[in-house]
């Protein structure tokens, strides 16, 4: 899928005509790539490379582009599997044209941060700062789940919130080394800022964007010790309520068992205490020993976990 935009009154604008300055390529397809590999000249590894989601940020310098390769969070949906996924987006810049592929359809230029942008280098920073500010935001959804999760642990003892809190860990460390390796482009482009022509302005905005990045990295790392403290304290509250379970359906047993003895005793081929024609007395006693004999075992229960 081909989106053309431009530049317009320092405002990006699609455009449907011959005119475009900024090819947005959404999930090409084979005809597409074709078409990239063939008409400008664009190395096929490297176009693969910016489609593929394992793909680490890097920069290289071609004839006649610079390829830019990034990373940035998929949109998330809110499954069942609490799992956030990184993807990857490869932005080759040509001396009057930029080139954008991305594996999924997005709107790349919404925000306030593409107003007053007259440049095209201009536009591929903003596209790299809005990565990062997206990250963060996944961050922010990271602890109203991890909050959420905890709430549910206290009370529950399956394995399903836990499983949820795991998936969530996993997804931390995928963001981590996204964020890390978005770090090393970054600072890339700082050392290479003379030859891509950057100005003092956009030099100084790059060093803005390493900031936030490393900002945004420090925030991830500490919500992923978080979450990793959580699944270990959770883990052990589980484990806790399930023996608590245990005992109490124990002690509910034993105290069954006990009465359930007395009267299987008396139940035998034997002669019954207090025997009469009728059996009366003697049920009435049967009965009543039954019952002391739980409230026997109470009070030995009681004792022991009070030592204890």
């Amino acid at each position: 899928m081909l989106r053309k935009y431009k530049l317009e009154c320092e405002k990006i604008v699609e455009t449907q005509n011959n005119d475009g300055t900024i090819f947005v390529y959404m999930n090409p397809d084979e005809r597409e790539k074709k078409t990239l590999v063939e008409g400008y000249k664009l190395d096929e590894h490297t176009l693969n490379s910016a489609l593929d989601p394992d793909e680490q940020s890097r920069l290289e310098f071609e004839d006649d582009h610079t390829a830019i390769i990034f990373k940035f969070p998929r949109n998330y949906s809110g499954g069942v599997q609490l799992i956030f996924k990184c993807g990857t987006m490869g932005v080759f810049v040509f001396k009057e044209q930029v080139i954008v592929l991305v594996s999924e359809v997005i709107d790349l230029f919404d925000g306030k941060q593409f107003m007053k942008k007259n440049t095209m280098d201009g536009v591929v920073l903003e596209l790299i700062y809005k990565s990062i500010h997206h990250f963060l935001k996944h961050l922010k959804v990271f602890y109203l789940i991890a909050d959420e999760l905890e709430q549910k642990i206290n009370k529950s003892m399956e394995n399903k919130y836990l499983l949820n809190l795991f998936t969530l860990e996993k997804s931390a460390v995928f963001y981590l080394n996204a964020i890390n390796s978005n770090a090393v482009l970054i600072e890339k482009l700082k050392n290479n800022s003379q030859k891509l022509g950057f100005d003092q302005a956009q030099l100084e905005y790059i060093d803005d964007i390493l900031i936030e990045n490393n900002q945004c990295y420090k925030q991830a790392e500490i919500y992923s010790n978080i979450i990793a403290s959580l699944m270990d304290a959770r883990a052990s509250i589980v484990s806790n309520n399930l023996n608590v379970l245990i005992k109490t359906l124990n002690v509910i047993t034993i105290a069954i068992m006990v009465p359930t003895l007395v009267v299987s005793i008396f139940s035998m081929n034997v002669k019954l205490p207090l025997d009469q024609q009728n059996g009366t007395a003697s049920f009435c006693f049967i009965l009543a020993l039954a019952f002391i004999s739980v409230v026997v075992f109470l009070f030995i229960l009681k004792r022991i976990t009070k030592e204890h």
